[in-house]
C-alpha cells in the first residue's frame, strides 16, 4: 500500500491499524518523538496511571485546568464511539479533517510508521500523533492517562511534572503479571526522580509496592488518606483536605460515590501543579469538578426504565457499578446487558453480577476479540435464573427492553465495546443524552 497522501487516506490509515497489537516498550515511541523534535517537551504534563478511575481522575483534572483559563490537552484511550475522542483540546474532540493533516504530519517526518510492517502500533502510533498535536495546538499542559500499565506504556515517554495514581485491581494480567503487587510494579513504572506522585487508597498489596518504588526512584510520594482526603459532606458535597489547599461544598458532575476518590485525586494533583507554576484558582476548581464529562461512566441515557451505561470491565470496577447502583436505584430489577472479550478474565465479574439481575441478555461486542454469547451461556445460567444468548446487542437490548418495568433498571456493562456500542444506539433513538457524564 502506498503511503497516505490525503486526510481522509490518513484516516483509513489510521483504521487499518490493529488495534489488537499490543508490543510493550519504550524504544519504538522515543525513536519516533526524537525525529519529530520531542514534542513532548513543549508543555506541561500530568500523567495518570491505574486500574478504575484513571479516565474520571483525567477528565476532572483537565476540566479544572480549563476553568482556570488553561489551554490544556486530554489524552485518554479507550475510545467509546470514534477514535477523535482520545485527543482533545481546550475540552474539545479534534475533528476528523485536522486528525487526517497531524497524521500525514507525522508520517512525512517518520515514514518508517507506514512500513510494512509498521514500525508502530496503533496505541503507540496514536499516542504520537497525540503528543505532536498538542505540540502543533500549543498547549499549555497535557494530562495523559496510560493505557496499558505504565512503566511500558507509550505515553511514559512524556516527562511529566506531577503523576498520579489512581486504584489498582486486577486487569490485562497477561501482560502487566498475576498478582496485585505485580501489575502494581507496572504502575508504577511513570514514577520519576523528583517528581511528586499523588496515589489513592490502596490494597495494602499494592501500596506496598507502589510505596518501594517511589523511594527507589526518589519520587515524593502524597498518599490519600494521610496528605490529603475528600469526605462526603452532610449536604451531600465534597469537602477536600490536601496539604495547602481546604475546600468545602464541592459539587461533581459524575455520578457514584467513588467519584469523591477521583476528585481527591485530582484536586491533589492539581495541587502540586499549582505549586510548581501552574496556577488555579478555587473558582477554577469548583467549576472543574462541577462541569467535567466522562461519558460511559454511570451514565443515565434513558428512564421509565432507566438505561445505565457503565465501562467497568474487571472486577474492581464491578464492586464499584454495584455498590453505586444500589445508591443510586436502591431496590429496583436489574436487566443486565452484558458482553467480554475473549481474553477478559469474566468469571470474577460474572458471579458479582449476574446474581443480582433479573435477566441477563448477553450480547457479542463489535470486535474479533468478543467473546461469542454461546461460548458461555451455560456458565451464565448457574449464575441466574433467567439467561439469554442474542445474535447482536440489538437484540439483546430489545429483549431487555421488553422485560423491564418502568421502575427497573437497564444496566449495560462488561466491556468498553459494548458500553461504546450500546450509547451510539441509545442516544441516537433517544435523540440526546438525558443525563452525560
Amino acid at each position: 500500500m502506498p503511503p497516505p497522501r490525503t486526510p481522509e487516506e490518513a484516516l483509513d490509515f489510521l483504521a487499518r491499524l490493529n488495534p489488537s497489537v499490543i508490543k510493550p516498550g519504550l524504544e519504538r515511541v522515543r525513536g519516533a518523538l526524537a525525529v519529530l523534535g520531542h514534542p513532548e517537551r513543549r508543555y506541561r504534563v500530568l500523567h495518570v496511571a491505574g486500574t478504575n478511575g484513571k479516565g474520571s481522575t483525567c477528565a476532572f483534572s483537565a476540566a479544572a485546568l480549563r476553568a482556570a483559563g488553561h489551554r490544556v490537552g486530554l489524552y485518554t484511550s479507550p475510545h467509546l464511539e470514534r477514535v477523535n475522542e482520545r485527543i482533545q483540546v481546550g475540552g474539545v474532540e479534534i475533528p476528523s479533517a485536522l486528525l487526517g493533516q497531524r497524521i500525514l504530519e507525522v508520517l512525512e517526518r517518520y515514514p518508517e510508521a507506514a512500513g510494512m510492517p509498521p514500525s508502530l502500533t496503533y496505541f503507540e502510533f496514536g499516542t504520537v500523533v497525540a503528543l505532536w498535536h498538542f505540540a502543533q495546538e500549543a498547549v499549555e499542559v497535557a494530562v495523559l492517562e496510560t493505557g496499558l500499565g505504565g512503566r511500558l506504556d507509550a505515553t511514559n515517554t512524556a516527562e511529566p511534572l506531577v503523576t498520579a495514581i489512581t486504584p489498582i485491581s486486577y486487569d490485562h494480567m497477561e501482560y502487566l503479571g498475576g498478582t496485585l503487587g505485580a501489575i502494581a510494579g507496572e504502575k508504577a513504572g511513570i514514577l520519576k526522580p523528583g517528581v511528586p506522585a499523588v496515589v489513592s487508597r490502596q490494597h495494602p498489596e499494592a501500596l506496598a509496592v507502589v510505596t518501594r518504588a517511589a523511594r527507589e526512584v526518589g519520587a515524593p510520594l502524597l498518599l490519600e488518606g494521610r496528605d490529603f482526603a475528600g469526605e462526603e459532606q452532610p449536604s451531600g458535597g465534597l469537602s477536600y483536605r490536601g496539604t495547602r489547599w481546604s475546600l468545602g461544598g464541592l459539587s461533581l458532575s459524575l455520578r457514584g460515590s467513588h467519584q469523591r476518590q477521583n476528585a481527591a485525586v485530582a484536586l491533589a494533583a492539581l495541587e502540586q501543579l499549582d505549586a510548581r507554576g501552574v496556577p488555579l484558582s478555587e473558582a477554577a476548581l469548583r467549576t472543574g469538578l462541577a462541569t467535567a464529562r466522562w461519558p460511559g461512566r454511570l451514565e443515565e441515557v434513558g428512564r421509565r426504565p432507566a438505561v445505565v451505561l457503565d465501562g467497568a470491565h474487571n472486577p474492581g470496577g464491578v464492586a464499584v457499578l454495584l455498590a453505586s447502583l444500589d445508591a443510586l436505584y436502591p431496590g429496583r430489577r436489574i436487566h443486565l446487558v452484558f458482553g467480554v472479550v475473549a481474553d477478559k478474565d469474566r468469571a470474577p465479574m460474572m458471579r458479582a453480577l449476574f446474581p443480582r439481575c433479573t435477566s441477563v441478555h448477553l450480547a457479542p461486542l463489535e470486535t474479533p476479540r468478543s467473546l461469542a454469547p454461546e461460548r458461555y451461556l451455560e456458565e451464565a445460567r448457574t449464575m441466574c435464573a433467567n439467561v439469554r444468548a442474542h445474535a447482536t446487542l440489538d437484540e439483546a437490548l430489545a429483549y431487555a427492553r421488553a422485560e423491564a418495568l418502568e421502575d427497573d433498571v437497564i444496566l449495560c456493562t462488561g466491556s468498553l465495546f459494548l458500553v461504546g456500542a450500546a450509547r451510539a444506539r441509545l442516544v441516537r433513538s433517544l435523540g440526546a443524552v438525558q443525563q452525560g457524564q
